[in-house]
C-alpha cells in the first residue's frame, strides 16, 4: 500500500471528521483518539518523539537535494540499469522535472511532519502539564518547524505556509504559496521562541534533543542566508559560551560510539544493532555498487553507489588536510584487487546486523558554527583577527596551517573552500552554493563543473555517452520545481518559472 502524506492525510481526515453516518463515526476501542491522547506530559512527550522520528525519513534522503545536487558527489553509474534516470539520478544530471517522484516525496513528507507538528502545538497550548516541561516541548516543536520550513524554503522559493490545522477540505483547496519573506518571518519567529524556551543542555536521558545552542545555531544560519551580517554575528555569538567544543579528534564527530559528543549542536537520531527500525543505511547507500562487503562489512550485500565524491571534491583538499581520509577513501580493495571508485567514508563504521548501521546524521557541529560566525564578521566589517581566529580553529584541528593577510574577497573565498571540506558530505554544499551566488552565477558555476566532469567523469560509465540534457544548468534551476501532483490536487498552486 503507497504511504499517504502531505495535503493527502490531510484530506482524508478532514473528510472522515465531517461524515455523519454513525456506522463511519462509531470509535474503534482498540485505538486511542486524539481527544483522549493528548492530555499528559507522557503523551505530550510520545508525540514531539513521533516528530524527532519523521526527521529520519526525511534525513535518509536529504543528500540528494543537498549534496548529489551539488558539485560534491556523483553517482558509481550503472549502464544496465536505468531505472534511477528519471528519479535520484536527474538530480545530480539536472533534469529533476515536476514529475519526479523524489520531489514529490521531499514535498510531501515535510509536510506530513508540519502537520503532526502544528497539530500538537494546537493540543499543547491549552494542556494543563508541567509548566517547565510545556516550554521544552513547545521549542522543540518550534525549532522542527522552523527547521522543514528552512529546507522547503530553500529547495522551493515560495512554498505554503501553514502554522495551524484545517477545520474542512475545502480549506486545502484555497492554500496557496507564501512570499518566501513570509516563509523566513516564521522561521525567525519560530527560532527566537524556541531559543528563549529551551534549555542549554539535558539530562543523559534527553541527550540528542534541540537545544537553546540548536535554535540560536540554525537562527544564525537563517541570519546568514538572508544577508543579514550583524544579527547572524550577534545570534551566532550566544552560542560560543555554551559548552560546545570541537572534537580533538574529527572522526569523533561520526563515531556511533560517541554520539552527541561535545561538537555536536543537533544531529538526527538512529539506532541500529537491532530490529526496532530506527536504524540508518548511509553506508549502504553511499558504498560503490559493486563493492559487495568490502565497503559495508557485510558480503552479499548490493550498494546502491549514490553519493560517489567526485574528483573536483577529492582535489579540494589541500595536501596533509587530516580529514580527507575519514571524509573519503579513493576505493577499495575486493579479492584482493584495488578498485579506484571513491567513496564516502565518514558513515563506515562496524555494525552487527546487516542493513542496521547506527550512525547518527549530523546537522549542526559547532565547527560549523564558527565557521559561520568567520564569514558573517567578514562580511559584516572584514576580515578582522577575531574572524580568521574562528577560521584558523577548524583549520588547526585539520592540521593545516593558520592562514593571514586575507583580504575581504580572499578571506570569503577561503572560509567557502573550508566549509566544503569540513562539511564535506553532511548536506551543506548546495545550499551554501545557493546562498553566495545569483541564479545566473550558480548556473555558471554548475556548468562549469558539468564540463570537467563530462570531460573526465569520475566513475566509468561503460560506454554509455551522456545524454544531451545532462549537465545542462539553467538559471532556474536554483530551485526545485513544484510537484505536479501538488499543483493537480490545488490548481491554485503556482509552478516556478523555467518548469
Amino acid at each position: 500500500m503507497k504511504k499517504i502524506t502531505g495535503f493527502y492525510i490531510l484530506l482524508l481526515c478532514l473528510v472522515q471528521f465531517s461524515c455523519k453516518d454513525d456506522f463511519l463515526t462509531t470509535t474503534d476501542p482498540t485505538r486511542l483518539g486524539t481527544d483522549v491522547f493528548y492530555k499528559t506530559q507522557t503523551q505530550f512527550e510520545q508525540a514531539l518523539n513521533g516528530v524527532y522520528g519523521q526527521l529520519q525519513g526525511i534525513t535518509n534522503t536529504a543528500y540528494l537535494g543537498q549534496e548529489f545536487i551539488s558539485d560534491n558527489t556523483t553517482l558509481d553509474f550503472n549502464p544496465l540499469d536505468r531505472g534511477g534516470a528519471a528519479g535520484w539520478e536527474a538530480f545530480e544530471f539536472s533534469t529533476v522535472n515536476p514529475g519526479n517522484g523524489e520531489v514529490s516525496t521531499l514535498w510531501n513528507n515535510h509536510y506530513a511532519a508540519l502537520y503532526n507538528i502544528n497539530y500538537a502545538l494546537e493540543k499543547l497550548a491549552p494542556a494543563t502539564i508541567d509548566d517547565a516541561a510545556k516550554k521544552e516541548i513547545e521549542g522543540q516543536l518550534k525549532f522542527i518547524r522552523a527547521f522543514h520550513f528552512f529546507n522547503l524554503v530553500r529547495y522551493f522559493g515560495d512554498v505554503v505556509l501553514t502554522t495551524k490545522t484545517l477545520s474542512t477540505p475545502n480549506e486545502a483547496f484555497d492554500l496557496v504559496r507564501s512570499p518566501q519573506a513570509d516563509v523566513y518571518k516564521q522561521i525567525e519567529a519560530d527560532l527566537k521562541d524556541a531559543s528563549t524556551l529551551l534549555p542549554a543542555t539535558y539530562p543523559a536521558a534527553g541527550k540528542g534533543r534541540v537545544t537553546k545552542g540548536a535554535a540560536l545555531s540554525l537562527l544564525g544560519k537563517v541570519y546568514l542566508t538572508l544577508k543579514r551580517y550583524p544579527e547572524a554575528v550577534t545570534t551566532l555569538k550566544q552560542v560560543l559560551p555554551l559548552g560546545y567544543s570541537l572534537n580533538a579528534n574529527y572522526k569523533d564527530n561520526f563515531d556511533p560510539a560517541k554520539k552527541n559528543g561535545p561538537e555536536s549542536v543537533f544531529e538526527v537520531q538512529y539506532q541500529g544493532g537491532n530490529d526496532l527500525g530506527e536504524q540508518s543505511t548511509f553506508v549502504y547507500v553511499f558504498a560503490p555498487r559493486l563493492s559487495q562487503g568490502a565497503v559495508t562489512g557485510f558480503a552479499n550485500t548490493a550498494p546502491s553507489g549514490r553519493n560517489i565524491p567526485t574528483n573536483d571534491m577529492i582535489a579540494a583538499y589541500e595536501a596533509g588536510d587530516l580529514r580527507k581520509d575519514i571524509s573519503l577513501q579513493t576505493g577499495y580493495t575486493l579479492n584482493g584487487t584495488f578498485v579506484a571508485i571513491p567513496f564516502i567514508n565518514k558513515y563506515r563504521y562496524p555494525h552487527t546486523i546487516s542493513g542496521r548501521s547506527d550512525n547518527n546524521w549530523p546537522v549542526l557541529r559547532y565547527s560549523d558554527v564558527l565557521l559561520m560566525l568567520a564569514e558573517s564578521i567578514n562580511e559584516a566589517t572584514g576580515p578582522d583577527a577575531e574572524a580568521l581566529g574562528y577560521l584558523n580553529q577548524v583549520r588547526k584541528r585539520a592540521g593545516l596551517a593558520e592562514l593571514s593577510g586575507l583580504t575581504k574577497d580572499t578571506f570569503r573565498t577561503a572560509v567557502m573552500k573550508e566549509r566544503r571540506v569540513e562539511l564535506a558530505f553532511e548536506n551543506h554544499r548546495w545550499f551554501d552554493l545557493q546562498r553566495t551566488k545569483t541564479p545566473a552565477e550558480l548556473a555558471a558555476f554548475m556548468n562549469a563543473y558539468a564540463a570537467k566532469e563530462k570531460a573526465s567523469p569520475t566513475v566509468s560509465r561503460g560506454g554509455i555517452a551522456f545524454n544531451a540534457l545532462d549537465y545542462v544548468y539553467s538559471d532556474f534551476e536554483y530551485f526545485l520545481p513544484i510537484p505536479a501532483p501538488q499543483i493537480l490536487i490545488n490548481s491554485k498552486l503556482t509552478q516556478n518559472p523555467g518548469y
